[in-house]
């Protein structure tokens, strides 16, 4: 049975999340950045990587998972390259360093990658490929953890659920985002389920026995997009980021080393410099064609619409702007829980 949801305005929300962030010990910067990018996936409907993340952020950072305070460095420096070393910082605090660093790069060169070492959870990755579209480039970001999703033919976790997202600029289209996990389902889109009372979909994960299911509260390992698919992109995203900084996630975890048990992220972030390439208003109004062309394909019986990445992101995320961002019943219990024990009010709501 589904559960009640209370409707809270972006800025109520963007506040408290800022302010549960600052009682536990977050500089106001990080807490800042940190509260836009999980409200901003709220705000696209990713409610997966929205708040819902942050009771399991607090714990992390209580349990010294999380550095509040991390000494992020760079330990390798290439004209068009470099290695982030970012101390167990918040992820997305990683990648937003990253991502800075890439477009500076990019900028010089026409190309910038920056490999990100020994992060936490970073959240909804398309922030930062928008980020890097909104200076006129193409972004991409991958992202890499431990052992959480079943490998094709396995009946436990031995690879992650790792996502990509890739953004480009449009000339009078808004900018082609796409941000998706290597799962069915991401383990957020599990516990929204959980926090929501509502039944998983076919084929989204499997119960600690290896068996399918569609109860959410009996789902602990959820399953590769497009079975080996979605599993060899899995383990190649390992090869790309955790292998190159010399900070291995899977093998170790599977090997049962002690190290491997606890919470870790790596990641790496490409810009590329469009106008390096080519021009760039060239670029932007044939990227605004292809999206146009695509729209305009005949619809299969039954769509009503034909959508581009990102698209429905947009759409949802000014609807919820004007009428406010949905929490389930349980999300919002965890919350005040988190909340209660930081001595930080709930936001308003309807």
């Amino acid at each position: 049975m589904a559960s009640r949801q209370r409707t809270v305005k972006e800025r109520e929300l963007r506040t408290f999340a800022q302010q549960l962030f600052v009682a536990a010990g977050v500089p106001e910067e990080h807490a800042i950045l940190i509260a836009n990018v999980l409200v901003w996936s709220n705000l696209r409907g990713v409610d997966s990587h929205g708040v819902l993340r942050i009771p399991g952020y607090l714990a992390r950072l209580e349990g010294g998972l999380t550095n509040a305070t991390p000494k992020i460095r760079v330990t390798s420096d290439l004209p068009a390259a470099a290695v982030l070393h970012t101390d167990a910082a918040f992820g997305q605090v990683a990648l937003a360093r990253a991502s800075e660093i890439a477009i500076q790069k990019a900028d010089a060169a026409g190309i910038g990658l920056c490999l990100v070492r020994h992060a936490t959870h970073m959240g909804a990755i398309g922030y930062f490929t928008l980020e890097i579209a909104a200076e006129g480039m193409a972004g991409i970001a991958i992202n890499t953890s431990r052992p959480n999703m079943a490998y094709p033919g396995a009946r436990t976790a031995g690879i992650a659920t790792s996502p990509i997202a890739i953004a480009v600029p449009g000339a009078t289209h808004a900018p082609l985002m796409l941000d998706m996990a290597t799962a069915t389902q991401s383990m957020g889109k599990i516990q929204l389920a959980r926090d929501a009372g509502k039944t998983l979909g076919e084929g989204w994960a499997i119960d600690a026995e290896g068996n399918p299911t569609t109860d959410p509260q009996k789902a602990v390992i959820p399953t590769p997009l497009g079975a080996h698919k979605g599993g060899g992109l899995s383990l190649m995203f390992e090869c790309l980021t955790s292998l190159m900084v010399g900070n291995p996630l899977i093998a170790p975890f599977l090997e049962d080393a002690p190290s491997a048990k606890n919470h870790m992220q790596n990641g790496l972030v490409i810009a590329i410099d469009i106008a390096k390439f080519g021009d760039l208003g060239t670029y932007a109004k044939e990227v605004d064609r292809l999206a146009c062309s695509i729209r305009s394909l005949p619809r299969a019986k039954e769509t009503k619409e034909i959508l581009v990445p990102g698209e429905r992101g947009d759409r949802l995320l000014e609807k919820r702007r004007t009428f406010g961002i949905p929490i389930p019943d349980g999300t919002w219990k965890r919350l005040k829980d988190v909340a209660t024990n930081l001595s930080v009010d709930m936001p308003s709501f309807e």
